[in-house]
């Protein structure tokens, strides 16, 4: 994994106060959603229409499904944060370890869990730590230790060494 310095934006549990940024981004936000349920809808309502459409995009989403529901992300890989959202209340979410910030990527909002505002864009965030500690490195096995071969073997060693080198002789002498 790269080497990441994470970032802050404000801090969560202090007094916040929203600044016109913060407001319009919400509103941005909620525009958007609104725009992608229309969307959605949309989609749903020409799967109503067509069956072989339907069927193909139920076959679609099962596969998309599978493939999201066969990789989990190890715990080391997963950074805590701490966020402040929108509607005032603070609550912590995750992130891949790799981003700086929760925001980043499309996750610049989120539901809140206490009162249910959707979408409630993350104002203020601080990270808190890795869900779990990397695994320490692995060191190297050393190889087992050799074994002393057995005088039988070494016998059969030099018995073949003395034949090598005796077809070598005669070879050399006859050539």
């Amino acid at each position: 994994m790269r080497e990441v310095e994470y970032e802050s934006r404000g801090v969560p549990l202090e007094d916040y106060q929203l600044t016109r940024r913060d407001h319009r981004w919400q509103k941005d936000l909620e525009a958007i959603c609104q725009a992608a349920r229309r969307q959605v809808e949309q989609h749903f309502a020409q799967l109503r229409d067509d069956p072989e459409m339907a069927a193909r995009d139920q076959e679609a989403r099962t596969r998309v499904l599978q493939k999201i529901m066969s990789h989990r992300t190890p715990d080391h890989l997963i950074m805590r944060w701490r966020v402040r959202l929108y509607c005032g209340h603070i609550t912590e979410t995750t992130r891949h370890a790799e981003n700086a910030q929760p925001t980043l990527h499309g996750s610049s909002k989120m539901r809140c869990p206490e009162c249910g505002q959707d979408p409630s864009a993350i104002v203020a965030f601080e990270p808190i730590g890795l869900v779990a500690e990397p695994p320490s490195p692995q060191t190297p096995s050393s190889p087992p230790p050799s074994r002393k071969p057995t005088r039988a073997e070494l016998e059969r060693r030099v018995a073949a060494l003395e034949a090598e080198n005796a077809r070598l002789r005669t070879s050399q002498s006859s050539g």
